[in-house]
C-alpha cells in the first residue's frame, strides 16, 4: 500500500511539471522551461526507479496510469493559476460607452475602439490587451457595464509596437530577420544570456506582486 501511495504522489509531481514544460516552451519562456525540465527528469527518474524495483504488478500500472492522467488535470489547473503570458479580448457592443473605454483606460489596459456594422445596425467594437493574470478582472468590469456584450478573448503569440509595446518587448524578444553576419559571431552567446536574465527579473517582479 506504501508503494502504491508513492507511485500516486509521484505521478502526480511528475506530470504537471510535464505539463507546465510543455507550456513554457510554447511561450518562450526559457528560464520556466528549464526550472520545471529539470524537475520534470528528477521526479521522472525516482518514479521509474520505484515502480521497476521488484516485481511488477498489474495494480502498480493501473495507480500509474491514474496518477498519469490526475497529474494532468492537475497540471491544467496550475498553469491557469500562474496565468502565464498575455490575453487580447475583443468586446463588441451596440452603442459607444466612454465610460468603460474611460474605465479600462485608466485602469491601465490598452484599448483600441472601432466602429462596424453589424446584423442590426452599427456595433462598437473593443480591442483590449491585458496580462492572463488580469483577465477575470477585465471581463467582470466589461460585464458590468455592459451586461450583453459579447466577449471573445484568445492568446496573441507575438507583440509589436503599439500602447503597451514598450512593456512587452522586454519579454517576448524578436529575432532579427537576418542572417548572422560575421560581426555578429562575437555576440552569439551575449543575446540570449541576456534575455535569461531578463526573464529572470521579470519573472522576480510578477511574483513579488
Amino acid at each position: 500500500m506504501p508503494k502504491l501511495l508513492l507511485i500516486l504522489l509521484v505521478q502526480l509531481c511528475y506530470v504537471p511539471m510535464l505539463t507546465l514544460r510543455t507550456i513554457s516552451m510554447v511561450k518562450s519562456l526559457k528560464v520556466l522551461t528549464a526550472i520545471f525540465g529539470f524537475l520534470e527528469a528528477v521526479v521522472y527518474i525516482f518514479g521509474i526507479a520505484i515502480v521497476l524495483s521488484g516485481e511488477q504488478s498489474l495494480i502498480e500500472m493501473v495507480v500509474y496510469a491514474t496518477g498519469f492522467s490526475m497529474g494532468l488535470v492537475a497540471g491544467i489547473f496550475i498553469e491557469q493559476k500562474l496565468a502565464l503570458g498575455y490575453s487580447s479580448l475583443q468586446v463588441n457592443i451596440n452603442h459607444e460607452n466612454t465610460i468603460l473605454i474611460n474605465e479600462l483606460r485608466e485602469t491601465g489596459y490598452g484599448v483600441t475602439a472601432y466602429i462596424g456594422e453589424g446584423y442590426n445596425g452599427n456595433r462598437l467594437r473593443l480591442d483590449i490587451l491585458t496580462k492572463r493574470n488580469r483577465e477575470d478582472e477585465l471581463v467582470k468590469t466589461v460585464i458590468r457595464h455592459e451586461p450583453d456584450a459579447f466577449i471573445i478573448s484568445y492568446e496573441p503569440k507575438m507583440f509589436r509596437g503599439g500602447y503597451l509595446g514598450k512593456i512587452i518587448k522586454r519579454k517576448l524578444k524578436l529575432k532579427a530577420n537576418r542572417p548572422l553576419m560575421e560581426g555578429d559571431k562575437v555576440n552569439f552567446w551575449k543575446k540570449p544570456l541576456a534575455e535569461f536574465k531578463e526573464e529572470i527579473r521579470l519573472l522576480k517582479k510578477d511574483w513579488k506582486r
